[in-house]
């Protein structure tokens, strides 16, 4: 039976994949900040932690927990993460820090805990929930993308690093996917720009934002839940799972087309006037 702990549990991604590797058989730790939102788990044998992956102390207790609990943490979903949209002018420090310590030091820190006791094992998966926004970008989500391409680059190295010892490690790289994250993106977006000098551009693509994530067309978490399911279990997991509305043409398009067309075609699906 695999031990497993997933972060940014309490709802969407997280939620769902916690559901599914439980029904595999797996023992599950679901771990956010908001514990009474992930009380509904423990009916499918799946244990709620808090954890706040910006408090070190946090951290420690869920993993030393696990491991008294456990002896071993076979795999660690690393799915904690939000988006903080707004222009790199009107960010303030503290937000990009926190950005970058939630969807990037918040991830490391939870590797450095468990990665002595999965070699010790000879064994052990990291899965890393990073986005297609760390592969191309869009206007005014400059912070958030440094975070998800950091978070490419260092699984990338770990990947590397850890190969000896026999631990594995998966990126998730979804795109368009039906969660609150497009919403709190849009809302932030807004608040950001309002009585500056990006508010008619920064606007019109927080309501676009807001429109797609409210809608239907985007891809659900399940499809999300089920490739974390697979780097998890799987005997030989892909290096990636880019899966999700519009990841692999977003992704080819990008790569394919000069980088002024592809500034041009992203401000006019953002509706900002050139």
């Amino acid at each position: 039976m695999k031990v497993i702990l997933i972060t940014g549990a309490s709802s969407g991604i997280g939620y769902e994949a916690a559901q599914r590797l439980a029904r595999r058989g797996c023992k599950v730790y679901a771990a956010a900040r908001r514990v009474e939102l992930m009380e509904p788990l423990r009916k499918e044998g799946i244990v709620p932690m808090r954890l706040d992956v910006c408090d070190e102390e946090s951290m420690q207790q869920c993993v030393d927990t696990i491991l008294q609990a456990e002896g071993r943490i076979d795999v660690l979903v690393n799915n904690a993460g939000y988006g903080y949209f707004g222009a790199v002018e009107n960010v303030s420090d503290a937000e990009a820090r926190r950005q970058l310590e939630v969807n990037v030091f918040g991830l490391a820190a939870m590797c450095r805990l468990v990665l002595p006791h999965m070699r010790k094992q000879g064994s052990g998966r990291i899965v890393n929930t990073s986005s297609i926004a760390g592969l191309v970008v869009l206007p005014f989500g400059g912070w958030y993308h440094v975070s998800k391409y950091s978070v490419e680059a260092l699984s990338d190295a770990l990947r590397m690093e850890l190969r000896p010892f026999g631990i594995k490690v998966t990126m998730i790289e979804p795109g368009g996917i039906k969660t609150d994250w497009g919403l709190i993106a849009a809302d932030n977006l807004k608040n950001s720009s309002m009585g500056t000098a990006y508010e008619a551009a920064a606007l019109p693509e927080a309501d676009l934002l807001h429109k797609v994530y409210s809608g239907n067309i985007l891809t659900k978490p399940t499809k999300i839940a089920r490739a974390i399911e697979r780097a998890a279990l799987s005997r030989r997991p892909r290096t990636r799972y880019r899966l999700g509305r519009f990841s692999s043409l977003a992704v080819w398009t990008h790569h394919l087309l000069p980088a002024r067309w592809w500034d041009a075609l992203l401000l006019h699906f953002a509706k900002i006037k050139l």
